[in-house]
């Protein structure tokens, strides 16, 4: 307001002194400052609202009662949510557990009858029959094809476990602490996330600064949840490097067909794939130490698009494939400052030769 009162005043009385023309040129360069820096600064706050528009939001996903954890009186394998432990179950539940009640059941039939018509009361002369071709090749035969039977299948699943991962699958690097995890995001920015057990309600401190489990709406089971979970896309195979930075540790989830071992000063990798949205929780399944029972594993698998939101809620978080934010504002910074030097030095150039020509 000041400056659209002081304008009109000066001008008035540089028109009176016969210096209009002047004035004016001189007074639009002075104005013409300040325009060429709105340009730059209206493509800043573009910018910045881009930016906010794509920054990420995040609240954690809340457990489903019984999916992806142990159940009370459960009894077998939890309820499997990748493609290789549907098929470990199907192993175990279809070709093992039958096999194995069916020879249970007839070693039972043949102790029963054993016992039953060779006893001394029933049978009070004893057979002396020392060999039978037909009886010794069947028992040597028929175990041979059960092995044989549940080899194929076996053997099938173990290759699968080990199948490398496909080009361009996202990494993520799992290390083992005593006693907490930490996952490593390199494809993401590189950023990393430390996971701690949250502290049980009324008992000693397990981890100093730590909630206690129970405090936030999206908590799981005690001794089972987290503080920070690791985050995975979910439907895509996913690179596991697992490692260890003290003593042998092992990253185990049971609902979803992993356990891998971590190993100080050697990585270990394997395949993960989730097929559903959720919590999975785990824990570590190689003694390692005093607090070995408190450094459980919480997985949660979300849509791609929530994932790379809860990418972009850390501190240089990036999309995997795209690049940098940080090296896309050094690209960008000196043009900007070139382009806002030029303006404002343009119009006073401009001004000063018209000035001359007056």
């Amino acid at each position: 307001m000041i400056l659209g009162k002081t304008v009109p005043t000066l001008g008035e009385a540089a028109k009176a002194l016969g210096l209009y023309s002047v004035a004016t040129v001189a007074f639009s360069s002075v104005l013409a400052v300040p325009s060429a820096f709105a340009a730059p600064a209206a493509e800043a706050a573009g910018t910045a609202a881009v930016s906010a528009a794509a920054t990420g939001s995040y609240t954690p996903m809340k457990p489903t009662p019984g999916i992806g954890m142990p159940v009370e009186g459960g009894i077998g394998l939890q309820q499997q949510f990748s493609k290789l432990g549907e098929y470990g179950e199907w192993i175990h539940d279809g070709v093992l557990m039958p096999i194995i009640t069916v020879i249970t059941l007839f070693v039972l039939l043949l102790l029963v009858i054993i016992v039953v018509r060779y006893n001394r009361r029933a049978n009070p002369v004893a057979s002396k029959t020392s060999h039978n071709t037909i009886l010794e090749v069947v028992w040597t035969l028929v175990p041979v094809l059960i092995l044989i039977g549940i080899a194929v299948p076996s053997i099938d699943l173990i290759a699968k476990q080990y199948k490398p991962a496909p080009k361009g699958a996202l990494t993520i690097k799992v290390t083992g602490n005593q006693w907490f995890w930490t996952y490593g995001y390199p494809d993401n920015g590189d950023f990393e996330v430390v996971s701690n057990m949250l502290n049980l309600p009324g008992q000693p401190t397990i981890n100093n600064g730590v909630r206690e489990v129970g405090s936030k709406p999206w908590d799981g089971p005690s001794h089972l949840e987290v503080d920070n979970r690791m985050v995975v896309p979910v439907g895509e195979p996913i690179r596991l490097q697992i490692t260890a930075a003290d003593v042998i540790h092992s990253f185990a989830v049971p609902s979803l067909w992993f356990k891998l071992d971590a190993v100080p000063g050697r990585i270990n990798e394997k395949v993960l794939l989730v097929e559903k949205p959720g919590v999975y929780y785990g824990q570590c399944s190689e003694l390692c130490g005093a607090k070995h029972g408190y450094m459980p594993i919480a997985v949660e698998a979300l849509p791609r698009a929530q994932y790379d939101a809860w990418v972009l809620t850390h501190a240089g978080g990036v999309i995997d494939g795209q690049a940098k934010p940080a090296a896309a504002a050094d690209t960008g910074a000196a043009p900007a400052a070139v382009a806002t030097e030029e303006a404002s030095e343009a119009p006073a150039a401009d001004a000063t030769a018209a000035a001359t020509a007056e």
